[in-house]
């Protein structure tokens, strides 16, 4: 197989063009072995080409455990970076087939090549059966108990399920994130954000993802941070995101949410499967 490695803001993932469909079924036996850091490539997950019947190209994305995601924003933006500079697809704007529906993305060109992307990437959903909560109340700055803690947690549909905490990073270990991704109240999980205010326009985030753990960054779960500071009256409407692999962007425009950040090419090769 012919791979191409990839990351957004330190989240990495492993490329594959499979528009014949050759590995069709086997997806998450394919991310399980590729992304295992010590006897293969090593990445947050895979991001398979497909073609579209609803838009120009379609995405596909697999945790590093095998299970199927439907959608990551710092995915996107290298998978949008891929299909552009390999030619798939063309245009200062493209659509994309995800799990959650058809995205558009804006890109940013330098020396002919994609150095920045910006992703519609929706509205989120406040609604409980969304994001499989156990209930049906929204969860908005609501206790958890978990980890002999209490958390003040809110909850939301952004792409896949997320929870959002709020308070200083250092207060946080990261494999707190562990439990609460599999507390009885989230019934398929959830990804769990700890989120630090700022100012108005910035906050700080660590993230642990559903079916990954700790990763340099989650755009889906940055633009959740946004949404669920604003809503609780912390930010604005424009928000820099720091992440430990880097800055992201994001935007509240009426009910749709904008994510802007870099994509990067690290390396292509083969590997037998």
């Amino acid at each position: 197989m012919i791979f191409s490695k990839m990351q957004g803001t330190g989240n990495d993932f492993v490329v594959i063009d499979d528009r014949e469909n050759r590995y069709t079924g086997r997806e998450g036996e394919l991310a399980a072995k590729l992304c295992d850091r010590h006897f293969s490539i090593g990445a947050d997950g895979i991001l398979i080409v497909r073609n579209s019947e609803i838009a120009q190209t379609q995405m596909v994305i697999i945790n590093a455990d095998g299970s199927y995601a439907s959608m990551c924003g710092n995915g996107l933006r290298c998978f949008v970076k891929y299909v552009c500079d390999q030619g798939i697809v063309e245009g200062g704007s493209i659509t994309v087939e995800t799990g959650d529906g058809v995205k558009t993305a804006d890109v940013f060109k330098e020396n002919g090549k994609v150095s920045e992307v910006r992703i519609d990437m929706g509205s989120p959903s406040f609604d409980p059966k969304s994001y499989f909560a156990a209930g049906d109340n929204e969860i908005v700055d609501e206790k958890l108990y978990e980890n002999g803690k209490e958390y003040r947690i809110t909850s939301m549909q952004m792409g896949v399920p997320h929870t959002v905490i709020f308070g200083t990073l250092e207060s946080f270990d990261i494999n707190e994130g562990r439990a609460i991704e599999k507390n009885q109240l989230f019934t398929k999980g959830t990804n769990v954000n700890f989120c630090e205010v700022i100012d108005r326009g910035t906050v700080r985030v660590k993230t642990w993802e559903r079916g990954a753990g700790p990763t340099l960054a989650c755009g889906t779960g940055s633009c959740a941070c946004v949404v669920a500071a604003h809503r609780l009256g912390l930010t604005d409407s424009k928000v820099k995101v720091f992440v430990p692999g880097g800055t992201l962007f994001i935007e509240l425009e009426g009910k749709n949410v904008f994510m802007t950040g870099p994509a990067e090419f690290s390396f292509k090769g083969e590997v037998e499967v």
